[in-house]
């Protein structure tokens, strides 16, 4: 890693170096949290955890090769050098903010309350037609996860594509000062983290702190369809670059063409070009995904071929939208998280099959005292849509099943795969249904499963493969 010695981490988190030995001007080769992830030369920085304490994990670290160790408390005889600070998230933190200012490289931040992942999939599938691309790996997209993908950071790599997540005030703030972004994708602002953040005029100042330690010559693309968005003004002397559907956006899409669950067709119109491009996932939220990777694109000088191939060639993540297809059928693995936007936006994914229509719908977090009725304005949705069969899982979920089950499409709790009209039910837990799973799903199925990550409906999921 560049200019990462031990002295020079050191001096960078304000620690102390104790147990110093001759290698203190060596450079470190990554650095980690988890003592399962430690290599030879690694930095090891032991944090203490809710279950875990990874002060009991620095021997360990230094057997298996690590340069030096970040800790709270020292150990008795450690086999390496330590810094002891006062908070090793601290330091962490303070660490990443100063290797970023070693760095060159080009960096998008990518936030919204829906679609982060996937525009970051999309964003960075286009920019390595052209760049050597460092993405956000799984949900490293915290204060936690967002400082370890910086320092994974080299020499060759030329943009960074960073997601970044939160769930209150501030909090985004403190990303953008690690990340120091140079193109900040705004995706939308719906209603996640409400319990936190109030309402979306909340939401959308938290976020759009985003805009704190944007470089001075950066560039802000947002949804321009999204009503919040839209009100943005000038950031740091320019005007958004708005992309959507709506051709009133500088860069949109029109002559829509859908080819059902395995994605769709359009024409991309910006400055005075028209690029035709074969999206291979499916939804309207992909459309947008492609709009704003075009969008990033554009700023950073990549050709219409190079921007077509890049949307061609993304490729779908587990749990988000991500269709399986098996012998007996077809699987829309959404398990990852949920909110009401990206629930309804599931559900007229699931639309577009030809086959039966089956939704495993659970509760969704971090609503706020709102919870109950956004949960019933689901399961209304749910059943305004025509899906074939309804299974609605966990406590919150209980308003989602009442608010199909006022439907007059409904019927509750029928027992028979081949019945006529659709079919309504409701499991506490996903234990429940697992039990009844197999009598409830038929051959040729289409299936949803979706919830918030705290809903554990990965097992759902292996469960049906």
């Amino acid at each position: 890693m560049k200019s990462m010695s031990i002295a020079q981490i050191a001096e960078a988190c304000n620690g102390k170096l104790y147990f110093v030995n001759t290698f203190i001007t060596k450079e470190a080769a990554g650095v980690v949290v988890d003592s399962r992830k430690v290599e030879k030369d690694y930095l090891f920085i032991a944090t203490v955890g809710e279950r875990v304490d990874g002060h009991d994990y620095i021997d360990s670290a230094f057997e298996k090769g690590a340069l030096a160790a970040i800790c709270e408390k020292l150990p008795t005889a450690p086999s390496g050098p330590c810094i002891l600070v006062e908070d090793s998230f601290a330091a962490l933190k303070d660490i990443a903010k100063w290797y970023r200012l070693q760095l060159t490289i080009k960096v998008i931040g990518i936030t919204g309350s829906v679609g982060k992942t996937s525009t970051k999939e999309f964003i960075s599938s286009v920019l390595a037609r052209k760049y050597n691309v460092l993405k956000t790996e799984g949900n490293f997209n915290n204060e936690i996860g967002l400082p370890l993908t910086i320092l994974r950071l080299r020499e060759e790599h030329e943009v960074a594509v960073l997601e970044m997540g939160i769930n209150n005030f501030g909090e985004m703030r403190r990303l953008s000062e690690i990340a120091k972004p140079d193109i900040c994708v705004i995706t939308n602002i719906g209603q996640c983290h409400l319990e936190n953040l109030g309402s979306r005029q909340g939401i959308l100042k938290a976020k759009t702190e985003i805009f704190d330690f944007l470089s001075d010559s950066g560039r802000v693309c947002i949804n321009g369809d999204d009503d919040m968005l839209a009100t943005l003004k000038e950031v740091k002397g320019y005007l958004p670059i708005r992309f959507g559907i709506s051709t009133c956006n500088e860069i949109y899409a029109d002559h829509i063409r859908a080819t059902g669950l395995f994605g769709s067709t359009c024409d991309i119109h910006f400055g005075d070009e028209i690029i035709h491009t074969k999206i291979p996932l499916p939804g309207e939220h992909m459309i947008l995904n492609a709009l704003a990777a075009t969008s990033v694109a554009t700023l950073l000088g990549l050709t219409s071929k190079e921007i077509v191939t890049g949307i061609a060639t993304v490729k779908p993540l587990g749990g988000r939208s991500n269709i399986i297809r098996l012998d007996k059928w077809t699987l829309i693995d959404d398990c990852y998280n949920a909110n009401p936007v990206s629930m309804k936006a599931a559900i007229d994914l699931l639309r577009m099959a030809d086959t039966r229509k089956v939704a495993i719908l659970g509760d969704m977090g971090e609503l706020g005292g709102n919870e109950k009725a956004l949960h019933t304005q689901i399961g209304t949705y749910a059943a305004d849509s025509g899906l074939d069969l309804l299974i609605c899982v966990g406590k919150l979920s209980a308003s989602m099943y009442e608010g199909a089950a006022n439907s007059p499409l409904y019927s509750r709790n029928e027992t028979t795969v081949d019945s006529s009209y659709p079919r309504l039910y409701y499991y506490e837990t996903r234990e429940e249904l697992l039990d009844h799973l197999s009598s409830l799903v038929a051959q040729n199925d289409t299936i949803l499963v979706k919830a918030s990550h705290f809903m554990g409906f990965d097992q759902i999921v292996n469960a049906l493969q």
